[in-house]
């Protein structure tokens, strides 16, 4: 089923997405439910790594990823070594209004788009912004390195039985990123517009999730293993039951807690 569009505050604004897997087709995912008109632009031969290599074949969940992140995208494929073709591409970037540039700096100069290229060809405001791993703390970086660097993982950790560890449910981190980079990219639109030029901004997958997740673990936190939203309280808590599915507890007030009371004393009467 298709979702209607939240707003259409981006009506009339391209962004072209060069970016693959899951953090800056996310944020451009993010852009186009706000009524921008999104280019995804991919090599004819690679695609994306969720539809194409060992990321679609070891797990069919990346290819279903791929098709809602990109549903509401103009997907455009080109050849990466052909110059007619990288010609096309910028063309493209050139006329947006914003650009996930996440192909390495070799490639963009390949491409005619790297920062000098853009500066020189295009004569209005741009927004660029670059997803990195870090300022200083890794060349790459995936969700769970994010998470375990900042410590958040700790707090994971703390709250499982080692016999049923693993990751959290969803790659918090990366989902974390394509959001913070949606913003940066909004604001440096503003940036770019304000200063009627082409602006570059860098986002870093590390220092957002300490960013964002931080305030909700921070050190003087961290001596305590557990509190409300992991776990402390039974009126906040998952069970299971003897069916083998799960019963969700999130009663903390008061009078919710008093009705599921009255509800269970009701179905032991019956």
């Amino acid at each position: 089923m298709k979702v209607k569009r939240v707003n259409n505050l981006l009506e009339g604004k391209l962004i072209i997405d060069l970016s693959h897997r899951l953090p800056g087709p996310l944020a451009a995912k993010l852009l186009a439910d706000s009524g921008a008109k999104v280019i995804k632009i991919e090599d004819k031969k690679f695609k994306d790594p969720f539809i194409h290599g060992l990321f679609a074949e070891m797990d069919n969940s990346f290819p279903i990823w791929y098709k809602h992140l990109n549903k509401d995208k103009d997907v455009q494929r080109f050849d990466f070594s052909d110059n007619e073709d990288a010609k096309k591409i910028q063309e493209l970037c050139i006329k947006a209004d914003a650009i996930i540039m996440a192909i390495p700096e070799k490639l963009q100069k390949k491409l005619g788009i790297d920062a000098e290229s853009l500066k020189e060809k295009s004569d209005k405001a741009l927004a660029v912004i670059h997803p990195r791993a870090s300022r200083d703390q890794a060349q790459s970086m995936h969700d769970l390195n994010a998470l375990a660097l900042t410590g958040l993982l700790t707090l994971h950790a703390q709250t499982h039985l080692k016999e049923d560890l693993a990751p959290p449910f969803l790659p918090i981190a990366g989902i974390n990123f394509g959001q913070k980079l949606a913003l940066d990219l909004l604001s440096t639109m503003l940036k770019a517009s304000e200063k009627k030029q082409v602006t570059h901004h860098d986002c870093f997958l590390f220092e957002s999730t300490q960013e964002v997740f931080g305030s909700f673990w921070p050190q003087e936190l961290r001596d305590h293993n557990l509190f409300l939203h992991n776990g402390l309280y039974p009126c906040y808590n998952l069970y299971q039951t003897r069916d083998g599915d799960y019963i969700v507890m999130a009663c903390v007030e008061e009078k919710f807690l008093a009705v599921f009371f009255v509800s269970c004393l009701t179905l032991v009467i019956l």
